[in-house]
């Protein structure tokens, strides 16, 4: 008789578990940024890079709400805000400098956001006119972006 209660409570105690694991609400992880290897996007379309390198944190339309936007710790900057915030002069030198990774910005640099220069480089194979060629269509495919 005491084995059969033991039992029985064993069970109950075993239900009552189940039950209780089932309605804990699942832990909430916080977003992380899946660093990818670099792809080798046409360096003549400052578009198909931008969409390539770029919007994955600023998004397409430039606006700083592309879907790894909410894992940054930093947010990105709302990229058509640049002529404005720079009183209505768009400011390619810099905005050139900072792909390249000789100007900083809160995000660019670090671990959340690579430092595209280097990157081009890697991925044409060091011919430096090359990766001019693709700062340069980054920086006039952004410039075309700026809030009017």
């Amino acid at each position: 008789m005491r084995v059969m209660k033991f039992i029985s409570l064993a069970v109950i105690l075993v239900v009552i578990s189940t039950f209780a694991v089932a309605q804990a609400a699942p832990a909430q992880t916080a977003p992380t940024v899946k660093h990818v290897p670099i792809t080798n996007a046409p360096s003549n379309s400052g578009k198909e890079m931008f969409n390539s390198y770029c919007a994955v944190c600023h998004g397409k339309d430039g606006k700083g709400n592309g879907p790894a936007a909410s894992a940054m710790k930093t947010p990105p900057t709302d990229l058509t805000l640049l002529a404005k915030n720079n009183g209505g002069k768009y400011p390619s030198s810099h905005v050139a400098a900072v792909i390249k990774g000789q100007a900083t910005t809160p995000s660019h640099g670090s671990q959340d956001m690579p430092v595209w220069g280097p990157l081009f480089s890697s991925i044409s194979q060091g011919h430096e006119g090359q990766v001019q060629q693709r700062i340069t269509n980054l920086v006039t495919y952004i410039e075309g972006l700026q809030a009017k």
